[in-house]
């Protein structure tokens, strides 16, 4: 039983949730990847960031959507709304084509965070209070050696809390 259960007087249930229950398999990136691409991975399915791994499989890193958008918009725009503001319509959508030659390495953080990672025997409260900390929506979930093995999204964190301890 966990500290805090003991504290509160409860006892553990046999069948809690860990994170490998409700973990999903998701596509991810590397960093030799295009921009292009880690954006339509993360559209095509509907993902609320990537997982970024490296050429064991293991977290590089792992980017909420607004980092991978921060990723694909060029940094003077993001300083100056205001040259964004004076380019025309055509103009403004080529900043799209002009990633194509962009890796995620080229453009990731060069301070990079710790990657929001949780082992698969991991706690729901674990993976709640990991996404909350570190304002991701998306956790990715490794084994002992610390290889993916999949991702929690927020959307199945919080159906899962719902439908496992919701009461009418």
């Amino acid at each position: 039983m966990s500290t805090a259960g003991r504290l509160a007087g409860r006892t553990e249930r046999a069948d809690a949730m860990q994170a490998r229950d409700i973990a999903i398999n998701v596509p991810t990136v590397t960093v030799d990847d295009p921009i292009t691409k880690a954006v339509r991975v993360m559209a095509v399915n509907r993902l609320p960031g990537l997982i970024v791994v490296d050429d064991r499989a293991r977290p590089w890193t792992v980017l909420p959507g607004t980092q991978v958008l921060r990723l694909a918009v060029p940094q003077s725009y993001q300083e100056d709304p205001a040259l964004a503001r004076v380019l025309d319509e055509g103009s403004a959508d080529l900043f799209w084509v002009e990633l194509s030659d962009r890796t995620v390495g080229d453009v990731a953080p060069h301070q990079r965070a710790k990657p929001a990672t949780v082992r698969a025997d991991a706690t729901l409260l674990e993976v709640a209070a990991l996404m909350a900390r570190q304002h991701s929506p998306l956790v990715a979930v490794v084994d002992e050696a610390g290889v993916l093995v999949g991702a929690i999204t927020l959307d199945r964190l919080i159906t899962s809390l719902a439908v496992y301890t919701g009461e009418d």
